[in-house]
């Protein structure tokens, strides 16, 4: 359906239902107009392809975040319906876009712990082999590898919260899951316990008497579990985010200490009262201004509430990943990520903005290798551990190798990388035009686009000596950012499909 001079709320309902159906794969009668679209789970590139399908439809580009702010299609469609530009006002439909105001958020004022969340009151935690390990973000990329690693690390079963209809279908999800990254085991099947449940949700969606059942018998925590969009606000992230963890706290600090090995991000110094500073693992990051993408919000806000439980007496780690990369050994990733469509992209488009970038990325098997071992060290309780790359290379080593590999790129003024994206990319075969909303809105107070906002420049430097040295006893060591990783990572993404052959 596409709408000429008609554009009726129920016309634009309709269409939305029946895109949103297609891009989640199922029938049109399974959309709800009533329903919360962050209860949908579109990850950031769905959402842009939506963005960009009604740019096309309304003659008008919607800011990605007033999908968001709205809270159902319902009430989203009467919006898009009254802003609806006159044919006649439409002169440049690449620069002409719908905004909403977004609320001042006070982050300071968000880090409110329960004050019912009291694990002093319990006797000390007695360090040693767990029997029983809850996880939470199974079904993701990172926690499928912690599910392996901890299943190689220890004997305990693990209980994983999961979103399903039942136990059943919630096994299912994460075998599959694990089978997606050739991380499945069938020896260890038996030791994988399903908990149906909701992150988002009060007591993590189990209700009352289970929840305290799970109290009884955990011995220790990984919450790695988190809602990552890059277009949600912040108000469409806190249940699963903050809240989410809040619960994990409480569980946490019911009937017995468990640790809490709590999976943060290196986000929380996304300020820019941090640019250009030097910020090490147990650094306190008071400064939240500036701070605008909802997920580095919510994290930042997370990551207080979990400090004030250990001050309060809960045993914690934290553990800061940067971008996490595909597996340095199989080179299997999550292709549907930011980054490997921002590579694809480029590499149809023929080039790359030459900015100053640094490649920090974290493979994944690093990550979470680094992340279960320093769990298990006892000297680590309380502490902070930065898991970015100790030896980040410049985006310029990622061309130069990609012009050896043959691929006919260039790398042009990011001015000049952004007309090319307006003019020349005009079809959803390149990854980068679902992306062209996020990329070309101007999201912060000084209109700065996203590429702008991450400039080397406007970057902290994340030191990760304290946590090199933890690790110093281990066999764990972070893969050089090197050409015999890219052509791993290449290998691989040929050899799926994602990327042709140059």
């Amino acid at each position: 359906m596409t709408l000429k001079h008609s554009y009726s709320a129920a016309d634009i309902q309709d269409w939305l239902v029946s895109n949103l159906a297609e891009l989640l794969g199922v029938e049109t009668d399974e959309i709800d107009v009533e329903e919360h679209l962050e209860n949908y789970g579109l990850d950031s590139a769905q959402a842009m392809i939506l963005v960009s399908k009604l740019e096309k439809l309304l003659g008008f580009q919607p800011s990605p975040l007033l999908l968001w702010h709205y809270p159902n299609i319902a009430a989203l469609s009467q919006r898009l319906a009254e802003e609806v530009p006159e044919e006649s006002e439409i002169q440049d439909t690449t620069s002409a876009t719908v905004n909403t105001a977004i609320p001042t958020l006070d982050l300071h004022a968000e880090a409110v712990l329960d004050p019912t969340i009291r694990p002093d009151a319990l006797p000390p935690v007695s360090i040693g082999e767990p029997k029983n390990i809850f996880l939470t973000g199974g079904t993701g990329f990172l926690g499928a590898f912690l599910i392996r690693e901890l299943l190689q690390q220890t004997n305990a079963d693990i209980y994983c919260l999961v979103r399903a209809a039942d136990a059943q279908e919630g096994k299912s999800k994460l075998e599959k899951n694990l089978k997606a990254y050739a991380i499945w085991d069938e020896k260890y099947k038996s030791r994988i316990v399903p908990v149906v449940g909701d992150l988002a949700l009060p007591m993590l969606g189990i209700g009352a008497e289970q929840f305290q059942i799970l109290a009884a018998n955990i011995d220790t925590i990984y919450h790695s579990g988190a809602l990552l969009n890059y277009v949600y606000p912040y108000s469409a992230l806190k249940a699963a985010n903050v809240l989410g963890t809040q619960e994990v706290l409480r569980l946490a600090s019911q009937i017995k200490l468990k640790p809490v090995h709590y999976v943060s991000s290196v986000a929380v110094f996304e300020s820019p009262a941090y640019a250009g500073k030097v910020v090490k693992e147990q650094d306190d990051f008071n400064h939240w201004e500036g701070i605008f993408l909802g997920y580095s919000q919510t994290k930042w806000v997370a990551e207080k509430l979990v400090k004030i439980a250990r001050d309060r007496g809960l045993p914690v780690t934290i553990h800061r990943p940067p971008l996490i990369s595909g597996d340095s050994e199989t080179g299997i990733c999550n292709t549907h990520d930011f980054i490997n469509l921002m590579v694809k992209g480029c590499l149809q488009m023929g080039y790359f903005p030459d900015v100053e970038y640094m490649m920090d990325m974290s493979p994944v098997d690093y990550v979470s290798k680094a992340i279960v071992y320093l769990s298990m060290q006892p000297s680590s309780i309380g502490k902070a551990f930065n898991l970015q790359h100790p030896q980040p290379a410049p985006l310029s080593t990622l061309i130069t190798w990609v012009q050896s590999f043959g691929y006919p790129v260039q790398a042009i003024p990011y001015e000049q990388w952004q007309a090319e994206l307006i003019n020349n990319v005009s079809s959803v075969d390149n990854p980068l035009y679902t992306l062209r909303p996020f990329l070309l809105e101007r999201w912060s107070d000084e209109q700065l686009t996203i590429p702008d906002l991450y400039l080397q420049a406007r970057r902290p430097h994340i030191s990760c000596q304290e946590t090199l040295q933890a690790l110093a006893g281990s066999s764990i060591v972070c893969p050089p950012i090197s050409s015999e990783l890219f052509m791993t990572y290449t290998a691989y993404l040929i050899q799926t499909g994602f990327l042709n052959v140059a």
